[in-house]
């Protein structure tokens, strides 16, 4: 496995974990549990994604170049991916299309403006 776990920073928790709560369902992802520190890990015990307050207290901001990829099992669970995002107020960063043979990829932004990425390799 290559990326077990990645996390991104919020200002705003609660908003934050109304997106991503709404988000993953769409994908059949659920809370693992609430972080302590009152963010939300989401995944599974062998891949997680987490939404916190950054540990050093300062404000959460985007990472020039950052980019976090979900990797689906089909096209369509692409393009529903994608589109719940905007209906939640995420950001089009690229619509879902062929990027390469067998690449299928859709880019968008959370609300706080990190980019995020649904793919598949292959299939339909």
């Amino acid at each position: 496995m290559l990326l077990g776990y990645s996390t991104v920073g919020s200002n705003n928790l609660e908003k934050a974990k109304a997106f991503y709560d709404a988000l993953f369902a769409t994908i059949g992802v659920e809370k693992m549990f609430d972080h302590p520190t009152g963010g939300r890990i989401y995944g599974t015990p062998g891949a997680a994604f987490g939404v916190l307050k950054p540990h050093n207290g300062k404000d959460a901001c985007v990472g020039n170049g950052s980019m976090i990829g979900f990797g689906l099992e089909s096209r369509a669970q692409v393009d529903a991916f994608y589109a719940k995002a905007l209906a939640l107020g995420g950001a089009d960063e690229g619509a879902p299309g062929e990027r390469g043979p067998g690449a299928y990829f859709a880019y968008f932004r959370d609300l706080e403006g990190n980019k995020l990425c649904a793919y598949i390799f292959g299939g339909a």
